[in-house]
């Protein structure tokens, strides 16, 4: 199969398309992009590992979201503005578990997993950033055993998050490296990360977010992948909207004006930059 663009991060495993998934994978990949389906607890994992074995053109990956290793309510309008209201539940890394998921051949990366500092429940939260941490380190340690990529979520916590990486690479871990997903940082982060032999991937928060604009600009596109993390994150023009993996192309076009590129050369290199970087046959 042919793939013009590949959505390296989305939920099409999630309830928001209990009633439809199967049209919106459609939908996609009749217009020639394929997408990888991430996992944030147990059951999200194994469902997007389902669903991959059902398509062409569809991948999975597998983990545990910092946000799920304590139950906790709350709005986010960012991730999700037309449907904000969001609860999580709680979950321990189970490494066993991951690791029987992990070897699936259609798996091809782990995670998301990552430190998000961004928001923490009413506690002691220096001991739920000593949580993410040690599970952080369990989703590397699970990658280099598979020695698949890694898929980073990281938000408010730069400076940890890179230490984190650094040292796992500094011990021989993470050949693979990994990817800073829906990077929403500064160049000087961004940078750090692909020293480090790290991708960065833009969403939709690339189509009106001026600043990542300026740093996306600045990057090589080498390094750069897009993706959806469809439901949420809708692109400028379905800003509001439940997202879907076809709308990728929105945030490449995006990608394209900044750099003053074609559409088709983007498209080109990031898909080629995902075929390589998560080995996708």
């Amino acid at each position: 199969m042919t793939h013009k663009l590949i959505d390296t991060h989305c939920h099409v495993n999630f309830q928001a398309y209990k009633d439809d998934a199967k049209d919106v994978i459609a939908r996609s990949l009749e217009d020639e992009i394929a997408m990888i389906t991430v996992g944030s607890q147990s059951d999200t994992s194994k469902t997007a590992i389902e669903l991959a074995e059902k398509y062409d053109g569809v991948w999975a990956a597998i983990g545990l979201h910092p946000n799920h290793l304590y139950e906790q309510k709350f709005i986010d309008e960012q991730e999700l503005k037309a449907n904000a209201f969001v609860k999580t539940r709680s979950e321990k890394f189970d490494f066993a578990y991951y690791a029987g998921l992990a070897h699936h051949p259609k798996v091809v990366a782990i995670g998301e997993n990552g430190l998000d500092y961004y928001r923490l429940p009413d506690g002691d939260q220096a001991q739920m950033k000593e949580d993410q941490k040690r599970t952080a380190r369990a989703h590397i340690d699970l990658a280099s055993e598979v020695n698949k990529p890694i898929i980073v979520h990281v938000r408010d916590a730069h400076a940890d998050q890179y230490e984190i990486l650094k040292l796992a690479i500094e011990e021989g871990k993470l050949v693979r490296r990994g990817v800073i997903h829906c990077f929403t940082g500064t160049y000087d982060e961004a940078q750090k990360y692909i020293e480090l032999g790290f991708m960065i991937s833009f969403t939709g928060i690339l189509t009106f977010s001026k600043e990542l604009q300026a740093v996306a600009k600045e990057l090589p596109l080498s390094s750069i992948m897009v993706e959806t993390d469809a439901p949420y994150l809708a692109p400028t023009p379905h800003r509001g909207k439940r997202n879907e993996p076809a709308y990728v192309k929105h945030v490449a076009e995006k990608l394209a004006e900044i750099k003053g590129l074609s559409f088709d050369e983007v498209a080109k290199v990031t898909t080629e930059n995902a075929i390589r970087f998560f080995d996708l046959k």
